[in-house]
């Protein structure tokens, strides 16, 4: 996306929020699309304190406090104060033994916390008029029996209470509460002044509504910070949001180069990495496969590819926040009535803007061994479709030896002449160990040779196929 939005492109966001709210009785939403690093367009509908809301108005964001909570522990993971594997009752003894109630099953460790297969039931209703737990109440729920749905360790099923006995276990392990860390760990640092565990004392933020008998209504207010907090306990904004998204999305590409943190990349891209499918979920009409990584959602969507997400719900609240790895494009919306569908916008404003062109999915450079092999296959394939034949030396300094084997040159020169004489483009990644390139004949036909190469050095194509567009003759 470019430096910033065009005044068109925000027009048509504010008139597809303006419908959405009018068509969802939202109150108010503020909105913000991020890229590059920051926000570059921001906007709001509706009223807060006499005011439109912008982005700085303050929300409370509900689940999406999961992946600051995540974080933090990894966070904590990379120093060596907790490990994924362990058992919670390690660190927490009074959790010790605590699984699922067959003999056979083991115990919940932080990593079944973070990817939410615990088996712990999903809590959402419950969970959501209790963030204020205190410690006595909850060593009393875990010493009464916890409700499981699932097998522990065996699946998904998303738990708000699992996120209350990882608090635990980071209080326990580091003598410190989790907010404290994810304030002063990460907060801070960041940047993101405005986000806070506790009620604004300003009158920028946006107060809970509910939508009852076609009026809004005061909702209960949600509880104020507690044992069940880091599931869902943050306030922010879309200003201080568009730098959260920006800094897990630049996580992506794996590079050389600058990583102070406050957490490292490679710990950032396993937050986004699928550590437990989910199944298939459908947005906006469209229908697809989900996963679940650390305290955040891994979404397969056949328009946008990888979209990285997570939801934020509770009595009076409504948010959402979604982007593509690598920083093209990242959408957040808030809204301050219950569980207003902010998912649904999200996905709504990013289909909008991929139909005008922004935030296409980065393209990776190509390492140099995708390069230089790609480079030289290129050669290799254009001089074959002209009926000149490469050297044995220039063979075997590119293929792998199981390359003849498996189809001979003889037969692979005579399908890369099927159409005349070949014009090669550019060498496209696919990984850092595979690529592909285009390919235009004489007589018009397009094509396509993708490649791979093997696991030894010097880097070598294991692996290549030439497809045409058109059949030949």
């Amino acid at each position: 996306m470019p430096p910033a939005t065009s005044a068109d492109h925000s027009e048509a966001v504010a008139e597809l929020v303006d419908r959405f709210a009018a068509d969802h009785h939202c109150p108010s939403i503020a909105w913000g699309v991020v890229a590059d690093g920051g926000l570059i367009a921001r906007g709001g509908t509706g009223e807060v304190g006499g005011a439109t809301p912008d982005e700085r108005t303050v929300y409370r964001i509900a689940s999406m406090t999961k992946s600051f909570s995540a974080a933090v522990t990894l966070l904590l993971r990379d120093e060596g104060a907790v490990r994924l594997d362990d058992p919670i009752g390690r660190h927490a003894p009074e959790l010790a033994g605590l699984h699922s109630p067959t003999d056979d099953a083991p115990d919940i460790t932080v990593r079944d916390l973070l990817c939410m297969s615990s088996g712990l039931v999903t809590d959402d209703a419950w969970a959501d008029r209790h963030l204020d737990l205190t410690d006595d109440e909850f060593d009393a729920i875990v010493r009464s029996g916890l409700v499981f749905a699932r097998p522990t360790g065996a699946c998904h099923e998303y738990s708000n209470f699992g996120f209350a006995l990882l608090g635990r276990v980071i209080h326990r392990a580091t003598g410190t509460r989790l907010r404290h860390h994810v304030t002063e760990r990460l907060l801070r640092p960041l940047g993101m002044l405005d986000t806070t565990w506790d009620e604004p004392d300003h009158d920028r933020w946006a107060p809970p509504l509910r939508r009852l008998d076609d009026a809004f209504v005061d909702e209960v207010p949600t509880p104020a910070d507690g044992m069940i907090a880091p599931m869902g306990g943050l306030w922010t904004t879309v200003a201080d949001l568009a730098i959260w998204v920006s800094w897990l999305a630049d996580a992506f590409p794996a590079r050389d180069g600058d990583d102070e943190g406050p957490l490292r990349r490679a710990s950032r891209r396993e937050m986004q990495t699928p550590q437990r499918w989910v199944g298939q979920r459908t947005i906006r009409g469209l229908r697809f496969p989900t996963s679940y990584g650390y305290g955040l959602r891994v979404l397969d969507e056949p328009t946008h590819g990888t979209v990285i997400s997570h939801s934020g719900g509770l009595p009076g609240y409504g948010s959402n926040m979604r982007w593509v790895p690598g920083g093209s494009i990242g959408i957040v919306t808030l809204s301050n009535v219950t569980y207003a569908p902010a998912t649904e916008l999200g996905a709504r404003i990013h289909d909008l803007l991929a139909e005008r062109g922004l935030g296409a999915t980065a393209v990776d450079e190509p390492t140099d061994d995708v390069a230089t092999s790609g480079a030289a296959l290129a050669d290799v394939v254009a001089a074959w479709s002209r009926g000149v034949a490469a050297s044995d030396t220039a063979l075997a300094g590119l293929f792998a030896d199981n390359v003849d084997p498996d189809d001979a040159y003889a037969r692979r020169s005579a399908a890369a002449g099927a159409h005349g004489a070949l014009t090669t483009g550019p060498v496209v990644a696919t990984s850092d160990a595979a690529g592909r390139f285009d390919l235009t004949a004489a007589d018009g036909t397009t094509g396509r040779v993708t490649f791979a190469l093997a696991p030894h050095r010097p880097p070598r194509v294991q692996q290549f196929s030439i497809a045409f567009d058109t059949p030949a003759g």
